[in-house]
């Protein structure tokens, strides 16, 4: 009798470790030869489930709910649309650690919302191991093998809420040809949009919100272009970075276009603690070169409107300033590069700026020739105010959902230039955002 207990034991961990090995898979895919249409929960119970079914073409259709999973995309072509945008919950539980990961080319992720994570809600991502996985390093803090993890090409992301997530809300990392747009992202510990590691980026990002996080939208060594365009970053910590940095591959970070965006208030206190300690800037641009910062409206910064200095060694080079506007920030503009990388050629044109560090910059810094080598004035940032918890930041006001002419769009960025761009009103998007304090 005991051993009978013994050998029927052993056969239910046999069975529950093999999941059920020779037991016929649940066909979860409609029937059909072109691309198909698989509904969650109709089709699929789980959004994974889907999209281990999903092959090239199709789309992952989900209906409202919250779904606590994680959710990996393997396939390319793939859509992956919420019926709602605010209904439709991805939720980490505090527990998973990435929301969205997508490791395939021409995947889209649309309307539907993610939060709750440990690190990233929405990740993008070339770097991918031999058995589809993340390889490790996959957190962007190790030096990319470029060789070894060719970039991820094509991608979108529209209409996502991202919330309330340890890290990123929306990451795209290793990756060129993509969309970032008209997504809402607060409550981030480090930045609520992110682009980093990619050499040729051509990703576009634009018309999204960004506040509450420790940063609004960050850029680390991606260049040539990465065009940041009608975007409102408010009430976060620092509004925008572009940072070189040693830790990543493709140093330095060079020719992103930063145009049109709504950038102020960001010195809200009720958010996660940044990094680096910045607290209270609009733009930081830290070792960036050749740059096109335009037409931006910068406001209501207690320690600088811009920011412009070194990485380690790295100077900053070439960066052109045009026709942007600032106002009641404690400086307009703040050059304090070091001697140890003395910037040069960075230059000013038609900006409406009241004052600079150095005073006269806007002389000095005169296109096209801008200014010689040189480094800028001794500098220390205030003390900035304790933060708290990202699972502690005010959670998202409702948004819009994803309109019909918007379904069929195809991954790949739009060509854009700041000539197109013009100087954003005080209100931008401010109706699906949170009132100032």
């Amino acid at each position: 009798m005991l051993l009978r207990r013994w050998a029927l034991a052993v056969v239910l961990v046999v069975l529950v470790a093999t999941g059920g090995c020779g037991q016929p898979e649940v066909e979860v895919r409609p029937p059909g030869d072109g691309p198909v249409t698989i509904k969650v929960p109709g089709d699929a119970t789980s959004i994974q489930q889907a999209a281990d079914a999903a092959r090239p073409g199709d789309t992952i259709q989900v209906a409202p709910g919250t779904y606590g999973e994680s959710v990996a995309i393997k396939t390319a072509d793939v859509t992956l649309v919420g019926t709602d945008r605010n209904a439709v919950i991805i939720d980490g539980g505090g527990l998973r650690g990435n929301g969205i990961v997508v490791t395939a080319p021409r995947v889209t992720i649309a309307n539907l919302t993610v939060r709750g994570f440990n690190l990233n809600g929405v990740l993008v991502t070339g770097l991918v191991d031999e058995n589809g996985g993340l390889a490790s390093g996959s957190d962007g803090y190790r030096r990319l093998d470029e060789k070894k993890f060719p970039p991820l090409q094509g991608f979108a992301v529209r209409y996502v809420t991202a919330s309330n997530n340890g890290r990123y809300g929306i990451y795209a990392f290793d990756s060129q040809n993509g969309v970032i747009e008209n997504n809402y992202a607060s409550g981030h510990a480090d930045a609520g949009l992110y682009v980093g590691q990619c050499d040729d980026c051509n990703i576009v990002v634009r018309n999204n919100i960004s506040e509450y996080n420790a940063v609004g939208y960050g850029q680390a060594n991606a260049s040539n272009v990465v065009s940041v365009v009608r975007n409102r970053f408010t009430n976060n910590r620092i509004g925008l970075t572009l940072l070189s940095d040693y830790q990543e591959a493709y140093v330095p970070q060079r020719k992103a276009l930063i145009a049109g965006n709504l950038i102020a208030d960001n010195d809200a206190e009720k958010t996660p603690e940044q990094a680096d300690g910045g607290y209270g800037i609009g733009i930081g641009i830290s070792g960036g070169q050749d740059n096109e910062i335009s037409k931006n409206l910068i406001t209501g910064h207690p320690t600088a409107g811009i920011v412009i200095s070194s990485s380690e060694d790295i100077a900053p080079l070439d960066n052109r300033l045009t026709g942007n506007v600032a106002r009641e920030n404690e400086v307009d503009l703040a050059y304090v590069a070091t001697e140890r990388a003395p910037g040069s050629g960075n230059c000013l044109d038609g900006n409406d700026f009241s004052t600079t560090l150095p005073t006269g910059l806007d002389h000095i810094w005169a296109c096209p020739q801008g200014g010689a080598k040189a480094s800028g004035e001794k500098w220390s940032q205030p003390s900035a105010p304790r933060g708290v918890s990202f699972r502690d930041v005010i959670k998202p006001p409702e948004q819009p959902q994803l309109p019909e002419a918007a379904r069929s769009a195809k991954p790949a960025a739009p060509k854009l230039s700041g000539k197109e761009t013009s100087l954003p009103a005080e209100d931008l998007w401010a109706k699906y955002a949170h009132p100032t304090p």
